[in-house]
């Protein structure tokens, strides 16, 4: 389990998001960190908006570095740089399945 550090706290398994980046038909999610409202979230395909669902506020930002580097420290995981968002189809940061 990881632990949200923000919203009030909350936690969440990291194998519920392995089966999630599965089902998306990638094998990557961005981080999309947004200080905005869960609803007007612009980045819904991103590891922040699906965070958010765990936080007892789902209206804070959840995927902060510490919480990547506690998905980096489970072995599941590496950083990358350059990731294509499924929603700007900008180039961002997130997390790939190892």
């Amino acid at each position: 389990m990881i632990d949200l550090p923000y919203g009030g706290g909350g936690q969440f398994d990291e194998h519920e998001l392995v089966d999630h980046i599965r089902a998306s038909g990638r094998d990557y999610i961005i981080q999309g960190q947004t200080a905005v409202a869960r609803a007007k979230h612009p980045k819904q395909r991103s590891l922040d908006y699906w965070l958010r669902q765990f936080s007892r506020n789902p209206d804070t930002k959840q995927a902060v570095n510490s919480v990547i580097d506690a998905l980096v420290a489970t072995g599941l995981f590496v950083v990358v740089n350059k990731l294509r968002c499924p929603d700007s189809h900008n180039h961002c940061k997130g997390i790939r399945l190892v």
